[in-house]
C-alpha cells in the first residue's frame, strides 16, 4: 500500500510542479488555429521530458529512505554498522567523493545506491546482504554501490531519461498534428480526435521504445560499477564470488524509486530488453575476462 501511496504522490507532485511551469512560461500554446509551432512545442517537451526527470532525481534520496525505511548508520556506536560505513568511507576517498550517507534496511540480499549529486549521495545495504554474505563480498557490493555513485550514474541516467521523454513527447505531437491535420482533415481551430487518439497511442508506444533504451543504457552501467568494484578492491574475486552468491538468491522486490540503483536483477525473455540489470553470467563473464 505504501509503495502505491509513493507513487501517487509523486506523480501529483510532478504534475503540480510541471503543470505551474508550463503555464508560467506559456509553453502549453503550441497548438493554434494558425497551425503547430515547432519552437513552442519543443520548449513544451524540454519542460516535460526533463522536469519530470530532474525532479525525480531531486527527490531520490529522501524518497529512497523512506519507501525502504532505511536506517542511517554515519553515527552508529554497532560494530558491524562501524565496519559498513568504514568501508564506504575508505572507498568513497579512494574514488575521491565526499563520504555518503550510509543506512541499512530490512530486505532480501540487495543494495542501492541513490542521490543528486555525486558528493551527496545515499549507499545502502539490507540485512539479507549482511546476512548471507562474507564480508569481503559485502564490501564488493559496497564498492560496486560507491562506484555508481563514483560514475555519476544517477545524473547520467537522469539526462538519458530526459532526452527520451522529450523524444516521446515532441514526436508523439508531431505525428498528432500530422494525422489530425493531413490524413484526416480537421479544419477545425483546435486539434482533433485524431491529434487526441494518436498523441495517447504513440506516448505509450514510443514511451515503451524509450524504456528499451534506457534499460540498455542501465546494463552497461552496471558492468562499469562491477569493473570499479573491482578497482576499488584491488582484485576482482570478491565482485565475482559476491555476484555468483547473488545469483542464487531472491534479490527482492524493490521500490520502483530505487530499482535501478540495486546490485542484483534477474531479467528473463523478453523483458530482458526492460531490465535495468543484465544476467549474473554475463556480468561475471566480464569481469573474468578483466585483465
Amino acid at each position: 500500500m505504501k509503495r502505491i501511496v509513493l507513487f501517487l504522490l509523486t506523480n501529483l507532485a510532478v504534475m503540480l510542479v510541471l503543470g505551474i511551469v508550463v503555464n508560467v512560461l506559456g509553453l502549453n500554446r503550441f497548438l493554434s488555429a494558425n497551425g503547430l509551432s515547432v519552437g513552442g512545442l519543443l520548449g513544451f517537451s524540454l519542460v516535460i521530458g526533463f522536469g519530470g526527470a530532474f525532479i525525480s532525481l531531486l527527490m531520490s534520496k529522501p524518497m529512497a529512505k523512506w519507501s525502504t525505511r532505511a536506517q542511517v548508520i554515519n553515527d552508529s556506536q554497532d560494530p558491524t554498522h562501524m565496519w559498513i560505513v568504514q568501508t564506504v568511507a575508505r572507498f568513497s576517498d579512494k574514488a575521491g567523493i565526499k563520504m555518503p550517507e550510509v543506512a541499512i534496511y530490512e530486505g532480501e540480499a540487495n543494495a542501492f545506491a541513490t542521490g543528486a549529486f555525486r558528493n551527496s549521495a545515499l549507499v545502502a545495504v539490507s540485512t539479507g546482504l549482511l546476512e548471507s554474505m562474507q564480508r569481503q563480498e559485502v564490501e564488493a557490493v559496497i564498492g560496486h554501490e560507491v562506484a555508481h555513485v563514483a560514475n555519476g550514474d544517477m545524473v547520467t541516467m537522469t539526462l538519458i531519461q530526459g532526452v527520451m521523454n522529450t523524444f516521446v513527447v515532441f514526436v508523439a505531437r508531431i505525428v498528432g498534428y500530422f494525422v489530425d491535420r493531413v490524413v484526416l482533415r480537421n479544419q477545425n481551430d483546435g486539434p482533433g480526435i485524431g491529434y487526441f487518439v494518436t498523441t495517447i497511442v504513440l506516448d505509450i508506444a514510443l514511451g515503451v521504445l524509450a524504456a528499451i533504451i534506457v534499460a540498455w543504457f542501465s546494463r552497461q552501467r552496471e558492468f562499469r560499477a562491477d569493473a570499479g568494484a573491482a578497482d576499488l578492491m584491488g582484485r576482482k574475486e570478491p565482485m565475482i564470488g559476491a555476484l555468483a552468491r547473488l545469483g542464487g538468491l531472491d534479490p527482492g522486490e524493490m521500490p520502483k524509486t530505487v530499482q535501478t540503483m540495486g546490485i542484483n536483477g534477474r531479467p528473463s525473455g523478453i523483458m530482458a530488453l526492460l531490465s535495468s540489470h543484465p544476467p549474473i553470467e554475463d556480468r561475471i563473464a566480464a569481469l573474468r575476462a578483466r585483465t
